[in-house]
């Protein structure tokens, strides 16, 4: 048995799917008040003074508080069936459909969130480990429900599958938070680039 774990932004993906679905169902008030509320913080992130944890929470928090899950889930099933496919690099979804084809346990692992991804994952037939988005009285809180699994994706994974019946894992990633998992893999690919 063999397992195949791929991170999804920029790893399966050309872009960070999450900032663009964050752009599309950001309020007209929310998008007024983005530079300042939020420029620093992306700033501070592009010069590497702080976390992509830190700043995914920040912008996740400002996008998401308060706001109806029901009209938001729309949105992302919108967002999944017609602009998720465009972003997808079709070398990468070759090689899922190899691992897929080869009988192995295939799981995109993304701190991207489920609202969108799990219904791409459904129609490819993949597992997934992602964000969910805390709702409390049909509403975002603005929190994760089970914390940022963006630093902590090596705890899902160990969660979700048990490591030692795979024969073999290979892993995709392109991250500094990716490199946890590519470590607990025997075939590692960063970037493009195979590393074992």
């Amino acid at each position: 048995m063999h397992l195949a774990l791929f991170d999804f932004d920029h790893t399966i993906t050309v872009c960070d799917t999450y900032s663009r679905f964050l752009r599309r169902v950001a309020t007209p008030e929310q998008r007024a008040q983005a530079w300042w509320r939020i420029g620093p913080w992306l700033l501070a992130y592009r010069l590497k003074l702080i976390s992509a944890e830190r700043i995914r929470r920040r912008v996740t928090s400002q996008v998401f508080t308060g706001r109806h899950a029901g009209e938001i889930t729309q949105m992302a099933r919108d967002y999944a069936r017609e602009h998720l496919p465009g972003m997808v690099r079709p070398e990468m979804l070759e090689q899922i459909q190899w691992h897929k084809a080869q009988g192995h346990t295939v799981a995109v692992v993304s701190a991207s969130i489920d609202l969108y991804l799990q219904h791409w994952c459904d129609a490819q037939g993949l597992q997934m480990i992602c964000n969910t988005l805390e709702v409390q009285d049909n509403r975002f809180t603005g929190r994760y429900a089970d914390g940022d699994c963006g630093p902590r994706k090596v705890v899902h994974i160990r969660k979700q599958f048990d490591l030692s019946r795979f024969q073999r894992i290979h892993a995709y990633g392109d991250s500094r938070e990716d490199k946890p998992m590519l470590a607990l893999a025997h075939e590692r690919w960063y970037r493009g680039k195979c590393l074992s």
